[in-house]
């Protein structure tokens, strides 16, 4: 019990239970949708769908939610995006209690290209779209570029877990982060 109460003294709450679900249902929506690609076309769909539904949802947390979820506490100009990278690159980067700028550019880049995969393959179920050569090619280059995002994505938080000391996985998990000290931001 000690060990509980030490944990929570030194740890903040970070992710609410909305960031937690919305990001591990996206995970697996994404994981559904591109296993089934060309396999199992319901399946493809639904999971499809749901992910538009879990984008749409994020972008009004993202606007009217509180604390961490909201897009203006963690989303940065380019400048302060390629100067939190600069630091990055000479290992010199601040750590953050939310999202830090690379993390926050990258949300933003993940919520467009699965918007803009699912708008596209929605476009295609329909009879003004189905077919047309353009809306299947953004899909397949979106559905592949979501691919090296997310590959980007974990690498970085890899890279923050292992500078700052702290697992990021367990934090999207638990919701808890170490609690900050005076020269992190909050």
């Amino acid at each position: 019990m000690n060990a509980t109460l030490s944990t929570q003294e030194t740890s903040v709450r970070v992710w609410s239970s909305y960031v937690r679900l919305f990001h591990w249902s996206l995970v697996l929506c994404v994981a559904v949708a591109w296993l089934s690609s060309g396999e199992i076309m319901k399946v493809h769909e639904l999971a499809g769908y749901c992910a538009g539904v879990l984008i749409a949802s994020r972008l009004v947390a993202g606007l009217a939610g509180s604390g961490y979820t909201r897009f203006d506490q963690f989303v940065r100009g380019p400048r302060m995006v390629r100067s939190y990278l600069a630091d990055v690159a000479h290992g010199r980067e601040r750590r953050y209690l939310g999202h830090n700028p690379a993390g926050g550019a990258m949300v933003l880049a993940l919520v467009i290209c699965i918007a803009g995969i699912a708008l596209t393959g929605w476009m295609q179920t329909t009879d003004a779209w189905w077919g047309v050569a353009w809306v299947e090619d953004m899909h397949k280059v979106l559905g592949n570029g979501i691919l090296v995002l997310i590959g980007l994505h974990v690498g970085g938080v890899v890279l923050a877990s292992l500078r700052h000391g702290e697992n990021l996985v367990r934090a999207m998990v638990t919701g808890r982060k170490r609690a900050p000290s005076p020269e992190d931001v909050a």
